[in-house]
This record gives C-alpha cells, sequence and structure tokens, in this order.
C-alpha cells in the first residue's frame, strides 16, 4: 500500500473517530430542541409606556434637584402623561437657567405660561426609548434564563423594531417559577420613612398621622407579614415613605445568597463605589431613622438606622430559600426597564417530543433504506463504497452537532434527511460521470480519475449555493429554521468530505494493488 493511501486512511480514521467519540452515545450529547424533548413556548409584550413614565418621573426627579440647588425652592412637578410633566411656581429669576441649562438638552421640548412650565418629550427620543426599553428587556431575560440554567433556550424578537419577545424553553419542569423568574420586574428601591410618622396597621391610621392629607413628597407603601411556618400573609404594615430613593438596583454591584443567624435564608448585597458614596452619605445623616426596603413597589423590611452604612449590606424578609436564589438571579441581571405581558403561552408535553423523535427516526431509517436499495440496484458493487460513504457522513453529521454544542430540533431533523439525499447526489454525479468516461474506451483507473476530476466543479458548485442559502436561512432565521439550516450545513460539508475524498479513497484502496483492471462494477 502507497504512502498516499496511508496518509488518507489516517485523516478519514481520525476524523470519523473524532466525531464518533463526541456523539456517543447521541441520546446525552446531542441537545434536543423544544419539539423533541418539550417545554415552554413564550410569547412576551414588554410595557415600553411603563419605561417612558419611569424616564419622565427620573427627569422631573433632576429638574427639581437642580432647581433646588440654584434656590428655587418651591417649584412643584407632577408628571400629565407618560412622556409629560407640569412645572408649577417657577419664580422668574429662575426661568432662564431652567429652559437654558436644566431643560437645554435634545431630547425635551417646552413651553412657559406665566410660573407654568410645560415639558414633553420629543417624538424622536420616544422612539429610542422604546427601542431600547425592548432591548434591555430582551438582555435582561436572557440573563435571567442563563442563570436558571436553562438548556438551549431560544430568546429573540418579534419582528423589526416590535415590542415582542419570544421564549423557547427546552426541558423545563417547573413553568410556573420560570414564568415568575421572567416577569418579575425585580426593581429595588432604599428609601427613608418619612421623620415622625410612625408605621401603622391600616392606610386611614397612617394618612391620619400625616394631618388628613398625604404630603407630595411622600408615598405610602405596604409591607406583607408572613406567618414563619407558612409563610401566609397573616398582616400589614403601611409606611410613609419619601418619594426620593436613597439608592436603586442599579447602584449593586453584585448579590449572593446568604443565612441569618438562626439560618433564615437572606440576601447580601455590595453595592457599587459611587452608591456606596451616596449610601454612606445619607445612612450617616439619618441615624434612627427607619430605612425602607422596597422591591417591586413592596416593602420587604424597614430596619431602623444603627449606624453608618458603607457599601455592604443584607436584605432580610421572610424569604424561602428558593425564593432568595431567584431574587439573588433577578438582582444580578439587572431590574426589567418595563414591566412584560404574556400574550402567548403553549407547553410541550414529552411525550409529544418523543413521538416526533420516533416519527422523525422512522422517516430516516425508511429514506436510508430507499436511498441504500436504490445504489445497489444502479451501481452495484460501486453502490456499496457510496452507501459507506453515506454511513461516514451521518457520524460527522452528529459528531459535528456535538462539538459544537448545536440543538437537535424537528426540522434539524428533515435537515439530516435532505442531508442523506444530497450525499449519495454527489456520488451519483461521479459515478455517471464515471461511466461514461468508461463508455468512451478509457481504462478503468483513467476512468476513476477523470470521473471525481470532472465531476467535482460540479458538485462543489451545487453544494455551495444551497450552503448560501443554508447560511441565509440561519442569520435571517428564528428558532426551527435556524435548527434546519444547521443541520443542513453541517451535512453538505460533511458530504463534501465523504463523497469527495472517502469515496475516492476507497476506489483507490480496491483498485491500487491490482496490476491489471478490466472491468469497473458500477452497474
Amino acid at each position: 500500500m502507497n504512502r498516499s493511501l496511508v496518509m488518507r486512511a489516517a485523516v478519514i480514521v481520525f476524523v470519523v473517530g473524532l466525531a464518533a467519540y463526541w456523539a456517543y452515545p447521541p441520546e446525552t450529547k446531542i441537545k434536543q430542541g423544544l419539539d423533541l424533548q418539550g417545554g415552554m413556548h413564550l410569547v412576551l409584550q414588554v410595557e415600553t409606556d411603563d419605561a417612558l413614565k419611569s424616564e419622565t418621573d427620573k427627569e422631573i426627579d433632576r429638574v427639581l434637584r437642580d432647581l433646588e440647588d440654584a434656590g428655587a425652592t418651591t417649584v412643584q412637578a407632577e408628571r400629565t402623561g407618560n412622556i409629560a410633566f407640569r412645572l408649577t411656581g417657577v419664580p422668574a429669576a429662575s426661568k432662564e437657567k431652567l429652559t437654558e441649562e436644566i431643560l437645554g438638552g435634545d431630547e425635551w421640548e417646552w413651553s412657559v405660561s406665566g410660573t407654568t412650565v410645560d415639558v414633553n418629550l420629543k417624538s424622536l427620543e420616544e422612539s429610542k426609548l422604546r427601542d431600547l426599553a425592548v432591548r434591555q428587556a430582551l438582555e435582561t431575560i436572557r440573563n435571567r434564563i442563563d442563570a436558571f440554567g436553562v438548556a438551549e433556550p431560544i430568546v429573540h424578537r418579534e419582528g423589526l423594531g416590535g415590542n415582542r419577545i419570544v421564549i423557547q424553553l427546552p426541558g423545563v419542569d417547573d413553568p410556573e417559577r420560570v414564568k415568575k423568574l421572567i416577569k418579575n420586574t425585580a426593581f429595588l428601591e432604599f428609601r427613608l420613612a418619612k421623620e415622625g410618622v410612625p408605621s401603622a396597621s391600616s392606610r386611614e391610621q397612617l394618612v391620619a398621622a400625616l394631618g388628613g392629607t398625604v404630603p407630595p413628597d411622600v408615598e405610602i407603601m405596604v409591607q406583607n407579614n408572613r406567618d414563619e411556618t407558612t409563610k401566609d400573609i397573616v398582616s400589614q404594615t403601611y409606611w410613609a415613605l419619601e418619594k426620593r430613593t436613597v439608592i436603586t438596583g442599579r447602584d449593586l454591584k453584585t448579590a449572593r445568597p446568604t443565612q441569618g443567624q438562626f439560618n433564615e435564608p437572606n440576601v447580601s448585597f455590595i453595592l457599587t463605589r459611587e452608591g456606596g458614596r451616596k449610601f454612606a452619605e445619607v445612612t450617616g445623616a439619618s441615624i434612627g431613622r427607619n430605612l425602607a426596603i422596597i422591591l417591586d413597589q413592596h416593602v420587604i423590611s424597614a430596619p431602623t438606622i444603627q449606624d453608618r452604612i458603607s457599601d455592604q449590606g443584607v436584605i432580610r424578609g421572610d424569604f424561602t430559600f428558593q425564593e432568595v436564589q431567584d431574587l439573588v438571579t433577578v438582582l444580578r441581571s439587572g431590574a426589567l426597564p418595563a414591566g412584560l405581558t404574556y400574550l402567548e403561552e403553549r407547553t410541550v408535553g414529552p411525550s409529544l417530543g418523543k413521538d416526533s423523535i420516533e416519527k422523525g427516526l422512522k422517516a430516516g431509517l425508511y429514506g436510508s433504506a430507499l436511498v441504500v436499495l436504490t445504489m445497489l440496484v444502479v451501481y452495484t458493487f460501486s453502490g456499496i463504497n457510496a452507501i459507506l460513504a453515506l454511513g461516514l457522513n451521518v457520524v460527522l453529521v452528529f459528531g459535528a452537532l456535538a462539538i459544537f454544542d448545536a440543538t437537535l430540533t424537528l426540522p434539524g431533523i428533515a435537515g439530516i434527511v435532505l442531508t442523506i439525499g444530497m450525499a449519495v447526489d454527489a456520488n451519483v454525479l461521479i459515478f455517471e460521470r464515471i461511466r461514461e468516461e468508461d463508455r468512451a474506451g478509457r481504462t478503468p483507473k483513467s476512468s476513476i480519475d477523470s470521473g471525481f476530476g470532472k465531476a467535482l466543479s460540479s458538485i462543489v458548485d451545487a453544494n455551495i449555493t444551497t450552503l448560501i442559502a443554508a447560511m441565509f436561512l440561519f442569520f435571517f432565521g428564528t428558532g426551527p429554521i435556524r435548527g434546519f439550516a444547521v443541520t443542513l450545513s453541517v451535512g453538505i460539508l460533511a458530504s463534501l468530505f465523504t463523497a469527495v475524498f472517502c469515496s475516492r479513497w476507497m476506489f483507490d484502496l480496491i483498485y491500487a494493488r491490482r496490476q491489471r483492471v478490466d472491468h469497473i462494477s458500477i452497474g
């Protein structure tokens, strides 16, 4: 056996052996998609109006703070719409500073009438904020799902510039927990309680303690008190809290689950440098006052500040261990910029996925059997060459899926079945070309050389054009379409290797030692 045959044999053994090693056993090495192993399919709508309201509220807070720094302490503000607010009682001396400096950016427009200033967000900025809210929600949801540990999730935005997000989660066995984890806004705030106003067991008592009306700089929030054993709500506590926040979840550097003195689950956190500075300033100046920890507009706890706190703290509440884990997940992934609405929810059961696998395997086996039978009938002994190359092709496809950690879906199985047909198509081109050369009177070895040489360009052209189409499907498709594109692309590359390289090696191996070859068994 010459050196060329040995080297090519080594390449084939290495490539096929590597693929077989990675793909075996396939039931554990090949990841299955939602349609094969079951799971959840969700369509969510991002309520971008919430993001606009939040941005408007932040702008109101910024403007009032800048006006106070400029000496205008009597100005009142109220939001008049999602993207509009009104300032009243603006002194004449502060109007120029307000319009030229404080509102001097490109985002807001305003109109002045006496001591009243109406401010509106520009339409272009509104569109940008809506788009940003969807992109932030998409990234936050991805981070939360990754932390939850779902294998091969599919999370993408539906349509160009749309406000809907499509989520596919294969193998999920606790749908309600996942839904809660995804939708939880997890907006964390720290606010000081109104000085001199104690908490109350009812809203009416608290309003009475405030003098009968709620001041514009105060907001009433509720704390749910739970039974330590059952975790059911047994009572409520009402707090009068300052509207201005001390720090928010955006100031968190990290969070992790911890245990308290009696092994109760808590959440410890570390603040960013700037967040720690602000927190230290406020807590140092507010010793003896209650500091409310608020999550999604509900008071978790409101401990009394005993000492100055810098950049670390603990969130204590009536948590279960699972609730602590989920809270840490959402805090570390960031708060959602807006609320979410479930538009569609579909659960695919494992039994349906199992049925899809069985039908897909049957289709593959029936298709393979017909291909094998056709190749044996039409090309006799040379058909065995094509069948062996086809077997290697299937091994390479599954090996590549395992190596690249790709997910096999039902359309992906269709791509494999299609690959089986395309794999022998290359052999058909080669064999027919060998037949033509044989009929023209060439010797068998010369016919084989010419057959592979002249058919190569047609094989490469056909496969490259199909590969380009598969690439477009992958980059512009979603979900199952991408699964089909992946298996089709891998199958095309594998068929080029097996039909051209491996099949030629098998021909050369058979005829290399023969001094005289009078006939090719090719039908």
